[in-house]
């Protein structure tokens, strides 16, 4: 055994079960009664959930949760809303994700819905690297909520690390999530669980949704899928099938196999690396989609990209770090670039090649 990462890892497990630690809620159905566990300087307490789904906040930066009175299957398809909005890889950095929106004025001061009839997409991957994980799954959790009663919509598409994390992959879980997981007596997967809030909701996300003429997702599309009809909704009903299935599994289940490996939806990124998709790639998938453009993250750039003369954008724009991030947003036809500080510019349409990116030769 390697001693060094092992000590280190004890280390930070120490650095974080201390009495500075809160976290939560982790909130738990058993049958009819429901109970939500927090971490509270240090140390557990566990609080029933009332009949009017409301949570008791005893420690911590969130406020005024509620949970939603049913659970339904995210969609697949939506009409062209008014406008819309997108970011990706929030990766445990709840305060850029909630700056960010600030600034943008989707949400206002107090971090409620701001925007009205306008979407908001988070194309994948708030788990695992950073500190606030669960804080930023809640905001999204209580955003979709507040847009819904305003007539907006907010749509989370699951990324790898969803996946990963729901099947027990905690390479990437942050030290303050593993003291957490000791805490309260399960594993960090299992506080995710299928008998969980957080848990139900995330197998009820989709994976790749298409707004009005854009199709949104974490990873993209391999050009293979579009040699026969692309069925978004047989796509989304085998990764909600499959989410949690181990490799072993999965290799008992070709498709389900291809669709959450490096070639599927999740893991593709071949918009961005060598080889790279054609152009020609990339319109056939469009046609197939009766689709504009394709809307991706989980490749990280140093801010937002448009490629394929703006068939593809990414907008994995590095909020990751901790540092920064940028918004995408659609209105009147024009795409724009949305930053920290509150302004706003035209996105450029991009090159038009399929052609190595500037910075990757």
């Amino acid at each position: 055994m390697r001693l060094a990462p092992l000590l280190l890892s004890l280390a930070c497990l120490v650095t974080w079960a201390d009495d500075s630690l809160n976290d939560g809620p982790y909130v738990i159905h058993q049958g009819q009664t429901s109970e939500a566990a927090w971490v509270c300087q240090g140390r557990v307490q566990r609080l029933p959930v009332q009949s009017d789904r409301k949570l008791a906040i005893p420690c911590g930066e969130l406020k005024g949760l509620a949970l939603n009175r049913s659970n339904p299957v995210a969609p697949d398809i939506q009409p062209q809303p008014q406008r819309w909005a997108a970011l990706s890889d929030i990766h445990g950095q709840a305060g850029i994700f909630q700056s960010l929106l600030k600034a943008q004025g989707v949400i206002d001061g107090k971090g409620n819905w701001a925007w009205g009839k306008g979407v908001l997409v988070i194309a994948g991957d708030i788990f695992d690297r950073g500190p606030t994980v669960n804080e930023a799954l809640w905001q999204v959790y209580q955003l979709e909520q507040q847009a819904r009663a305003a007539g907006g919509a907010v749509h989370f598409v699951l990324g790898n690390h969803e996946a990963m994390v729901l099947r027990g992959d905690l390479r990437y879980i942050h030290p303050r999530y593993q003291a957490v997981a000791q805490l309260l007596g399960r594993s960090y997967d299992q506080l995710y669980g299928r008998d969980t809030e957080l848990g139900q909701w995330l197998r009820n996300r989709a994976t790749v949704l298409k707004l009005g003429d854009t199709v949104f997702l974490h990873g993209g599309l391999h050009p293979e899928l579009a040699q026969a009809a692309i069925d978004l909704k047989h796509i989304n009903q085998r990764f909600r099938e499959r989410l949690g299935a181990s490799k072993a599994e999965l290799a008992q289940d070709p498709e389900a196999s291809y669709l959450m490996g490096s070639k599927g939806p999740l893991w593709y990124r071949g918009y961005f690396l060598p080889e790279r998709a054609t152009l020609a790639d990339v319109e056939a998938l469009l046609d197939r989609l009766g689709a504009r453009r394709i809307v991706v993250g989980h490749t990280t750039q140093r801010e937002l990209v448009s490629l394929y003369g703006g068939r593809v954008i990414g907008v994995d724009a590095g909020i990751k770090d901790g540092e920064r991030g940028e918004l995408l947003l659609w209105q009147d036809g024009k795409l724009w670039r949305g930053t920290m500080d509150g302004r706003r510019s035209e996105l450029a349409a991009g090159e038009d090649s399929g052609g190595v990116l500037p910075g990757q030769e």
